[in-house]
């Protein structure tokens, strides 16, 4: 994966320049360099820049302030996400809330937000802030949508697949479109690289509903079984709820007073039997299929390499 490596090497200066956060008080600026230098994936600027390759060469200033932009706006999804959710630890750190307060944590987010609308000043392309602000408000109600399915009995499978476009992949389709905007790319092809992100946001996190409950602990990096416990609405349960019978669903409502093994082994058998588990990998793989689709069609007259090493990438979790 030489190319994608350059990509990550091209993006270290300006991930490097969004980190370093001087400004005064320090005690709001010190838990944005955190989060930021934490790490992750980098997988939202790569795209930006990857998307910009389909049409250019060589990096211009705008492309790479809308990759820190996406990066920074990420990361103030976190900040807010871990204050949500009460998660003690991000990327195996404590969290900016628990490591400073909660707070702290909601202002330094806001201010990291602020930053992100400074750098698509930069920018100065009313085209892309407006698609930004569109994606955002998005994000904004799927996170709601995810909330409120906690406290839903039964969620359908297509109000699932819709809240995960909104929270995942609306950000993965605004990196690809902004990134070929800027490059040039017309805006039937930038429609089309949306919707490739739109794909790839979808699959990954079907994946990841899949990996929580089947995927191996030192290979996910995360406890196996934990979606159970919580009973998420993930498609993966939906699957199986809706079609588990009522003495079915009465068996699995008892099961949740044993251990949580228990629980885990069972719910698990039930995603087995009820096919929930091979039709949450069919449809990841639908999902993956279109987005491969979308980019074998797409007509650019730059370097494809970078993006296809990125779905293959995505693609390559172990399961």
């Amino acid at each position: 994966m030489n190319k994608l490596k350059q990509l990550f090497a091209d993006l270290e200066p300006a991930i490097a320049d969004i980190v370093d956060q001087p400004g005064s008080p320090r005690a709001v600026y010190e838990p944005i360099s955190y989060i930021l230098s934490l790490g992750g994936k980098r997988i939202r600027p790569a795209m930006v820049l990857a998307a910009y390759k389909l049409y250019q060469e060589k990096y211009s200033d705008d492309v790479m302030h809308v990759a820190q932009a996406v990066e920074m706006f990420h990361n103030f999804t976190l900040l807010h996400d871990d204050i949500m959710d009460n998660s003690p630890l991000r990327r195996g750190q404590e969290t900016a809330h628990v490591k400073w307060d909660e707070a702290t944590a909601i202002l330094s987010g806001d201010l990291l937000q602020i930053e992100v609308y400074e750098k698509l000043a930069e920018v100065g392309n009313v085209e892309i802030l407006k698609l930004f602000n569109a994606m955002a408000r998005e994000l904004c109600e799927g996170q709601m949508n995810d909330m409120q399915f906690e406290q839903t009995e039964e969620v359908s499978n297509h109000a699932y697949l819709d809240m995960i476009r909104q929270k995942t992949a609306v950000l993965l389709g605004f990196c690809l479109q902004a990134g070929a905007l800027l490059g040039g790319a017309s805006s039937n092809d930038a429609q089309k690289l949306y919707n490739l992100g739109i794909y790839i946001g979808l699959s990954f996190q079907l994946m990841d509903d899949y990996l929580d409950s089947f995927g191996e602990t030192a290979k996910v990096g995360k406890r196996i079984g934990g979606d159970i416990l919580e009973k998420k609405k993930t498609y993966l349960w939906n699957e199986m709820w809706n079609n588990l019978d009522t003495h079915g669903k009465d068996e699995a409502i008892k099961m949740y007073s044993h251990s949580e093994h228990a629980i885990i082994t069972f719910i698990k058998s039930k995603m087995d039997e009820t096919g929930a588990k091979v039709s949450t990998l069919q449809k990841a793989e639908e999902y993956s299929e279109k987005s491969s689709d979308v980019l074998r069609d797409l007509n650019s007259i730059g370097d494809k390499e970078y993006l296809e090493q990125i779905l293959e990438m995505l693609a390559s979790r172990e399961s």
